[in-house]
């Protein structure tokens, strides 16, 4: 009788989407939610280890202008477009192309997950996503954060 892995046992690594992620050869945009932030990373695969090339949380927001009086919107859906754009920032030039790798959270449309995978879209960064899942540019840039994003995606 073969026993279940542990990481499974633990309920933290679906390994049937894992093996057809890494199978790919794709490097993958990880996202994961905290309690208080969003963590994007671009990780590529190298035998049998997972190796981060580049990361990003919704807590470096802090230091590009987002208010500092206000740390607990730091996930909503502006915080996520916003963290996908700088991780699409930092992986320009460099990668190209990406598959989604969301864990074991669930899929559930037009999400924060969603709107940082679109912000990752905008920057440049290809990534195979069915365009209804999105959210749309008007949840995102309402007009009370237009001005926070306009100035964050400028610098």
């Amino acid at each position: 009788m073969k026993l279940p892995r542990r990481r499974r046992l633990e309920g933290k690594t679906d390994y049937k989407a894992r093996l057809a992620m890494l199978k790919s050869g794709k490097p993958r945009l990880v996202v994961r939610k905290t309690n208080k932030y969003l963590i994007a990373q671009i990780v590529v695969s190298e035998v049998a280890q997972d190796k981060v090339l580049f990361g990003v949380t919704s807590s470096h927001l802090l230091q590009k202008g987002w208010p500092k009086d206000n740390p607990g919107s730091l996930k909503n859906k502006v915080a996520s477009y916003l963290t996908g754009y700088l991780i699409g920032l930092k992986a320009k030039g460099k990668i190209k192309e990406a598959i989604l790798d969301f864990g074991l959270h669930r899929n559930v449309q037009k999400s924060r997950i969603y709107a940082l995978v679109k912000g990752a879209i905008d920057s440049g960064l290809s990534i195979p996503c069915d365009k209804e899942s999105l959210p749309s540019t008007d949840s995102i840039k309402s007009q009370d954060k237009l001005n926070i994003i306009n100035k964050i995606i400028k610098e």
